[in-house]
């Protein structure tokens, strides 16, 4: 017999269905009873349910039901777009997971740092689909976390926010984001070294030294305090390491406002530190930037007040200088030259102009002066008072030397050959006391006279007046070595330096160069610059000529400018004038046409 039936139900069908339920009832127990605070939310983003966990760590009372409400809300999902697109886009099925870190506000007042986690439910494994919001109290570990973050942060010998920190701060400051929404879009910057803290340390030990480094760091601190009372912000004070610290000014108002906190500093370390018995005074010499936000960098800015902070080191100490972009442009050139010096002399870059020496007497061309030149291929043409101290410090101005030498010799020796029915005129050449110092000047000088053939009393070397008188042993003896050669010896820009006129007769000296700062005092009312005759001037000038030439030695006078100038220092006796009343430096060419000639006849 045929029929139809459903007949019993397989038993693995039985058993299927009897470990869903037990599963249902397990994974709710479970999720009720679990410590980590969760609930499930549904697809429309409401929640269907919450453990006790989640109430607690919310702050609900127990008797507040969170079915229904708005699972986004209680935890903050939607304050911002990145985190409130993902959390809509989880719901919907169509990303995996979203995890971030909100803060919360608890009922009590304090606020709670929480790791949300959500993870779509696809299997229904509780019952309904949706997503599980799972809540942890990460509070404990974000304090750590900040603990940790202040100790990287902050100094531990003053406790002021150190280097990084510091520039954390003005970088943020310098973002566009920063200063173009709100304030002034300014920034100022207070750079502050201590002078002498190096003694202190070695003398008195390392604890004084962190001991009054805090009390500094106290000092500072109660002067950004005072200066944020009247406005929006409060400079933030950091120490940048060793005894170098840095106020620093968001918004700013201008210079004045930067002038003012640096007074203040200085004024605030003004009095003694007690420290352990130790009565202490100190003071502190700090540079100061105040300039637009927009265009400037972090190591921009700090690298304009490094460089002030240098300037009023330089200035004297124990005060405070304002940043100077004329200043620092010559700095800036300074270095750039100071760096190509050297490349410079092996590129032939350098050449020698030269400026008539004329007899009061005759107004004829006895001599030349060679002046150096440097034909900078950016700054052009630039005189010796742009370079000769550059290359002294750097030493070039021994080969710098050693050229200008060469050259003036072979042309003073061209001029000759040129000219043979003339009487021969001889040649300056400025020497630095570097050159007697670091290099044979005896040797070299013998060298070039040998190669070009010049006679030695028709090469005159000069060196300054503090230069000679000023130095003893090896420089001595080298000009004493060149006079008995031959060479004459001319003591430049005399009466501005030792002016030990009783030295003089123990010197192998033959000629004087009067400064122009005493002829610039023979003036007279005929003069189209006449100014007051300086009659101190002619007594000391009258007197310096009549002691050198009981001396031996002949006198030319620096910046004669006037024929009135040019007879006064005839009358007292000068034996040669050098200015511009008879020429500018000049390249040799046109020396070449004042050979022979009266370059300034006497009137």
């Amino acid at each position: 017999m045929s029929g139809t039936s459903e007949g019993p139900t397989p038993a693995a069908d039985l058993d299927r269905s009897a470990v869903t339920d037990s599963d249902h009832t397990i994974y709710r127990r479970v999720f009720a009873a679990a410590p980590l605070a969760m609930a499930v939310v549904d697809r429309a983003g409401l929640v269907v349910r919450a453990n006790a966990a989640f109430g607690e760590l919310l702050g609900t009372s127990a008797d507040t039901p969170l079915t229904g409400r708005v699972a986004a809300d209680l935890v903050d999902l939607a304050s911002d777009a990145r985190s409130w697109h993902a959390y809509r886009e989880v719901l919907r099925g169509r990303q995996a997971r979203l995890r971030c870190t909100r803060r919360l506000k608890h009922p009590a007042g304090h606020s709670v740092w929480v790791q949300v986690t959500v993870s779509p439910l696809t299997d229904g494994a509780v019952g309904e689909p949706g997503v599980l919001l799972s809540v942890a109290d990460i509070s404990a570990r974000r304090e750590l976390q900040a603990r940790l973050r202040h100790l990287q942060m902050h100094d531990p010998v003053t406790r002021l926010p150190n280097r990084t920190l510091f520039f954390e701060r003005l970088s943020g400051a310098l973002e566009a984001e920063s200063y173009e929404q709100s304030g002034t879009g300014r920034i100022g910057l207070c750079y502050l070294d201590l002078d002498g803290f190096k003694a202190v340390n070695d003398t008195l030990g390392h604890r004084v030294g962190d001991r009054l480094l805090a009390a500094v760091a106290e000092r500072l601190t109660r002067v950004a305090d005072e200066a944020g009372y009247a406005r929006a912000a409060t400079p933030l004070v950091a120490r940048l390491g060793g005894d170098e610290f840095a106020l620093l000014v968001e918004d700013s108002t201008g210079t004045e406002q930067l002038a003012d906190l640096a007074e203040s500093a200085l004024k605030a370390l003004e009095d003694p530190f007690d420290l352990a018995g130790q009565r202490l005074s100190l003071t502190a010499s700090i540079g100061v930037v105040e300039r637009h936000a927009a265009g400037t960098s972090a190591t921009g800015l700090m690298q304009a007040a490094d460089t002030t902070l240098y300037w009023a080191k330089a200035d004297g100490k124990g005060r405070w200088t304002l940043f100077d972009p004329e200043r620092n442009a010559h700095r800036m050139t300074r270095q750039a030259l100071s760096s190509t010096l050297r490349p410079a002399i092996e590129r032939g870059e350098f050449a020698l102009d030269y400026q008539p020496l004329v007899g009061m007497e005759d107004g004829r061309l006895s001599g030349v002066e060679a002046l150096v030149r440097w034909h900078h291929p950016q700054f052009g043409t630039l005189t010796p008072n742009r370079f000769i101290g550059l290359a002294e410090e750097d030493g070039s101005i021994v080969q710098l030397g050693r050229w200008a030498l060469n050259t003036a010799c072979r042309q003073a020796r061209r001029w000759q050959l040129d000219r043979p029915g003339e009487p021969p005129i001889f040649v300056s050449v400025n020497v630095a006391v570097r050159q007697v110092w670091d290099s044979d000047l005896v040797a070299d000088v013998a060298q070039v006279l040998a190669e070009t053939g010049l006679a030695p009393h028709l090469l005159q070397l000069e060196l300054t007046e503090s230069a000679v008188m000023g130095s003893a042993g090896r420089p001595i003896q080298a000009l004493q070595a060149l006079s008995d050669m031959g060479v004459r010896i001319a003591i430049d820009d005399f009466g501005t330096g030792y002016s030990n006129l009783a030295y003089l007769s123990r010197l192998p000296v033959s000629t004087l160069k009067l400064d122009g700062s005493f002829v610039r005092g023979f003036q007279y009312e005929g003069d189209q610059k006449a100014i007051a005759p300086n009659q101190a001037d002619e007594v000391i000038v009258e007197a310096m000529i009549q002691l050198a030439h009981r001396l031996g030695i002949t006198v030319t006078a620096e910046c004669v400018e006037t024929s009135a100038q040019a007879t006064r220092l005839r009358r007292i006796g000068c034996d040669t004038g050098q200015g511009w009343l008879y020429s500018r430096p000049v390249p040799p060419d046109r020396i070449s046409e004042l050979l022979g000639t009266d370059v300034c006849p006497r009137p």
